[in-house]
């Protein structure tokens, strides 16, 4: 989103606009301050999206 676009929000979007930002900017400091993942899983988080897949199987929880 662009800063004209922004100036046209209302004031409630804009405050959860920069909310949204520091919580991004806070989840990104977290992630990076933890230890690296040794031996894990490939790609996105499984528990993210409910289900599991291993060797083509996916399994709903």
């Amino acid at each position: 989103m662009t800063e004209d676009d922004q100036k046209n929000l209302p004031p409630a979007a804009r405050r959860a606009l920069a909310e949204a930002a520091a919580r991004r900017k806070a989840a990104e400091a977290a992630a990076k301050s933890m230890p690296k993942e040794l031996g894990g899983r490939d790609g996105p988080e499984p528990v993210r999206y409910g289900d599991w897949e291993c060797k083509g199987i996916a399994v709903d929880f």
